[in-house]
């Protein structure tokens, strides 16, 4: 008991610390690229100033200019924005442990999809989440993101051709969570390994007298674009764990990949708007008709969808029996699953009345998707997703 109690209350813990970190990293990089857009050329600017800019909050104004590389002579004091992306990923990656490896059989396996054992799809997790990062630094590296339109349409391919084969060797949940981890990591590894360090090398210069090469500035500025236009997608793939008929229907690459495409989309219109340029409005239909495509790709059902024919009306005998034979044993008052110490989210489906209450949940988790059981640990058939369905129908009644 004490070693259930103790990991759901880290699992909070740094859930908590990853939500806070997020959103001072995100807040930042929204700020500054916005920032950055905005800059206007003006009078009496210092040598080597791209540009100013004028804002007012909390009752006060502000004059920012922005230095091309660097300016003449060190600052006496600096501010860094960094540990707010490390935080982020060191939290995040802290949850993946608690959450996914510790948990595997129920969150990252799903034996449906493939047979794998939990330490087989711990490794195969962290090794795909390396390999990803890898590839990406060494196409940045080669010059290929200098070419900007078609290092994006490659690298959302390779997103894509990622979510697919992970829906393929993973559960659902764990699919949209290993996407979402391998884009985050290299985020938070831009800043690591190239914004940082390039950062870094100018100080560097700039206290031996030297001057600073524009190249460390620039490929620090490419890094960041980068992660704007990656911002809003990874976010909807961290909270996709809360949305089964997201991550546990039979079309959910498809989703994973309108979510990757709109979410740049939608950063360009604040982009344009913040550079002064004119709105592109077109953008709002975009978004519109990608978020048709995914609620009727969402209403797909289940991947494992029943082909044979269905009663048109299901006696409720019948599905309390598949709810008490597939999901009792975790959602009753005591549960006798090794590592769940109460019913989760307080849902009890242990009789009759207590199904009938929540009988659209189970619907959304286990007849329209197949979140629940969780990784199908306990072999819920189609037939039987079916058969709520059906019973879900006709009004979920006796």
């Amino acid at each position: 008991m004490w070693q259930s109690v103790a990991t759901e209350w880290a699992s909070l813990i740094f859930r908590w610390l990853h939500v806070v970190a997020a959103m001072g990293w995100i807040g930042s990089s929204f700020y500054f690229i916005a920032l950055d857009l905005s800059l206007k050329p003006g009078q009496g600017l210092p040598d080597g100033v791209k540009g100013e800019a004028w804002q007012v909050h909390g009752g006060g104004f502000y004059r920012i200019v922005k230095y091309l590389v660097a300016p003449a002579a060190m600052p006496s004091e600096l501010t860094w924005f960094k540990w707010e992306a490390y935080t982020t990923w060191l939290s995040g990656f802290v949850l993946v442990i608690i959450v996914y490896y510790l948990e595997a059989d129920l969150f990252l396996v799903d034996k449906s999809v493939m047979d794998l054992t939990p330490t087989q799809a711990g490794l195969f997790s962290f090794g795909s989440l390396v390999l990803a990062w890898l590839l990406y630094e060494a196409a940045c590296r080669s010059g290929l993101a200098r070419h900007e339109v078609p290092f994006a349409i490659g690298g959302y391919l390779f997103l894509v051709g990622l979510t697919y084969a992970f829906t393929h060797v993973l559960s659902g949940r764990g699919a949209f969570n290993q996407i979402g981890a391998i884009v985050g990591t290299i985020m938070v590894a831009n800043v690591f390994a190239t914004i940082i360090p390039n950062q870094k090398k100018i100080v560097a210069a700039l206290l031996t007298g030297q001057t600073p090469d524009r190249r460390w500035g620039a490929a620090g500025k490419e890094r960041s674009v980068h992660n704007n236009y990656l911002t809003l997608p990874v976010i909807v793939l961290m909270i996709s764990n809360h949305y089964p008929l997201l991550f546990a229907t039979r079309y959910n690459w498809a989703i994973v990949a309108i979510v990757l495409a709109l979410g740049p989309v939608i950063r360009h219109f604040f982009n344009s708007r913040h550079a002064g340029k004119p709105s592109p409005w077109w953008v709002w239909g975009v978004a519109a008709l990608g978020m048709i495509a995914i609620f009727l790709l969402s209403a797909a059902g289940p991947r494992d969808v029943q082909t044979g024919a269905v009663p048109a009306k299901v006696d409720f005998a019948a599905v309390e029996e598949i709810v008490l034979t597939r999901c009792s044993m975790c959602h009753a008052a005591e549960p006798v699953w090794g590592s769940i110490t109460t019913a989760p989210k307080a849902i009890l489906l242990d009789d009759a009345r207590h199904i009938q209450r929540y009988a659209r949940l189970i619907g959304r988790n286990a007849a329209w998707s197949n979140a629940m059981p969780p990784g199908n640990v306990t072999e819920m058939t189609a037939a039987e997703r079916a058969t709520i369905a059906a019973w879900l129908a006709t009004g979920a009644t006796n």
